[in-house]
């Protein structure tokens, strides 16, 4: 049998949020170790497609203690910026990340968590999971969604406009991706992008600082939720395929094998449907705790779960701290989790 390897706080997932984590257990002087399931750094960012920009300036998208530098050229940055800046931020620190590592399930031991991965074992008093949602895309079950002939693909699929160039595209969902990768695809390909209420774009001066400074307010009480406002941050493309005409359309109700159909007998025969619906969190390795409740989640008291008090789950938006989903969001609820911890162990 292999050894066990020991640590005092296990991180499972090396992407923004276990950074963050890491860079605050490090101040903390505690023994860790984060384990992710990728080859290269990153997290999720290496995966996205090619012209999706932040929603901030860089100034605006850092990790704590390391303000990200500018792109050349650049007041929004691509995603591949975000990828060196999270490549140079693990090395800064120092953050003991083993990669590859897939985290297959953690139980719980009189002494401690054991977590169980295909490179071994290993043992820990306390576990961060910031495994995020990239793993987990979600499609809703449409009707007549296998009758397609089609090509389907998620946003996790999506790379770039020009595999769609002089094609019939629809594009599903009515949150940020589902506008960008439409305003991506417009002007080279033929877009009907459908949502399933009328679509909310925030004010055009809102950006991701205005957005964090709201998530603050609402943690400390005051002000609107970011939702009463829009759901949609206008980034320059969006706003430019918006002034060339690009709108959005209601849901369809099903697909045919040609496209989609309307209850009012509308149809669209298209080449591809892309479908920016969302992700779920990926709990996967928690799955034998019995942690889990209605709708799928762990009940959480701010990061930690309410059942286990060594466990916190970082990173998976409101659900564990407004903005927590963000780069620069993500710092403020990784203090408040390795504060917890260390408490907890001393």
């Amino acid at each position: 049998m292999s050894e066990v390897r020991r640590t005092q706080v296990l991180v499972l997932g090396g992407g923004q949020a276990g950074l963050a984590a890491g860079y605050y257990l490090r101040r903390a002087g505690l023994d860790f170790a984060i384990l992710d399931a990728a080859t290269a750094p990153g997290g999720a960012w290496q995966h996205y497609w090619d012209t999706l920009r932040l929603f901030s300036p860089a100034a605006y998208s850092s990790l704590p203690g390391r303000p990200m530098p500018q792109q050349a050229g650049q007041e929004y940055p691509d995603a591949a910026h975000v990828v060196a800046y999270l490549s140079e931020y693990e090395k800064r620190y120092e953050l003991p990340v083993h990669r590859p590592v897939w985290a297959e399930s953690v139980e719980r031991t009189t002494a401690g968590l054991l977590t169980r991965t295909d490179q071994g074992t290993w043992h820990s008093d306390a576990l961060i999971l910031a495994t995020g949602n990239w793993e987990r895309p979600f499609v809703p079950a449409v009707p007549g969604r296998r009758e397609f002939t089609g090509r389907q693909l998620h946003t996790y699929g999506y790379r770039n406009a020009a595999n769609f160039a002089g094609q019939r595209v629809v594009v599903v969902g009515g949150g940020n991706s589902g506008a960008q990768i439409a305003a991506d695809l417009h002007g080279v390909a033929t877009v009907r992008w459908v949502t399933r209420r009328p679509v909310r774009f925030l004010p055009d001066d809102i950006d991701g600082r205005a957005l964090f400074d709201l998530a603050t307010r609402r943690v400390q009480g005051d002000g609107p939720r970011i939702s009463e406002l829009g759901d949609i941050v206008t980034v320059p493309a969006v706003r430019a395929a918006r002034a060339d005409g690009l709108t959005a359309h209601p849901m369809f109700d099903r697909l045919t094998s040609t496209g989609p159909a309307w209850s009012d007998g509308t149809t669209w025969d298209c080449d591809a449907v892309i479908w920016c619906t969302g992700f779920r969190p990926d709990l996967t390795a928690l799955g034998r705790l019995g942690l889990r409740r209605t709708g799928g989640r762990i009940p959480v008291d701010g990061t930690r779960a309410v059942e286990d008090e060594r466990i916190h789950l970082l990173g998976y938006g409101d659900w564990t701290g407004p903005a927590s989903a963000t780069l620069v969001g993500v710092g403020r609820t990784a203090r408040a989790a390795v504060t917890e911890i260390t408490g907890l162990l001393r």
